[in-house]
């Protein structure tokens, strides 16, 4: 599936805090909630503390999900090593954090070699200056707002700077924000600069995902500037 056009407004649920016993039915809920893409975090026990899934669970969801985008969170340490299997499973987007890789050049060639697009994130601790030398090599950045690893975190209002500060000079990046993103923290997000949203448990857990999904997408079109707005 292509991806969105222009740097406007995406969402995109976490499913960690899902029934992951139900894991397809669970992601189709979301897209019917009116979600853009979806966001699949794997953990590789080692990177983070805790463990999720590969890519066997990947090629499983993927004829499950015809033409819905799949965002992969890649939260491992040797993130090159987990490009062709992903690619194989039907990956649209491959985002790995930046301070698990020696050499993130070459992690995103072989992204783009392996025919999906290239994301890039980082840790609250990581300097956003140290994305600049990769901006022009890839499709999107994560800016973390909590500690990667586990859902359910207390937002981190405090990285709202690093939004600030991308969106201020690459007017049309596409900047998403992960980690303690729901209705309460949307509209810093949205004043920050933030066009990509992933939201878990303020999403997935919702009695109403689809107006929870509708009232944070016209905050963030709202705060948008209007030539980022068009589609």
């Amino acid at each position: 599936m292509a991806a969105p056009t222009g740097t406007c407004c995406k969402i995109g649920p976490s499913i960690l805090n899902a029934d992951l016993s139900n894991l397809a039915s669970e992601c189709q809920r979301m897209m019917d909630s009116g979600s853009d893409f979806l966001h699949l975090d794997v953990m590789d026990g080692h990177f983070v503390p805790n463990l999720t899934f590969g890519h066997p669970v990947v090629k499983c969801l993927r004829p499950k999900l015809p033409g819905v985008y799949f965002e992969m969170h890649m939260m491992v340490n040797n993130p090159e090593k987990w490009v062709e299997g992903m690619a194989d499973a039907g990956a649209d987007l491959y985002t790995f954090h930046i301070e698990g890789s020696d050499d993130p050049m070459t992690c995103i060639r072989k992204i783009k070699e392996a025919g999906m697009r290239a994301g890039v994130g980082i840790k609250p601790g990581t300097p956003v200056e140290s994305l600049l030398p990769l901006l022009k090599e890839v499709d999107w950045v994560i800016i973390m707002t909590v500690e990667p690893g586990f859902g359910g975190q207390k937002f981190m209002e405090d990285m709202m700077p690093k939004v600030r500060y991308l969106r201020e000079n690459f007017r049309t990046l596409d900047i998403e924000v992960d980690g303690g993103v729901g209705p309460k923290t949307i509209h810093q997000c949205a004043e920050a600069g933030a066009n990509v949203i992933v939201s878990g448990s303020a999403v997935v857990m919702s009695d109403d995902p689809k107006e929870t999904i509708r009232m944070m997408r016209q905050v963030v079109e709202e705060a948008m500037p209007k030539p980022l707005v068009e589609r």
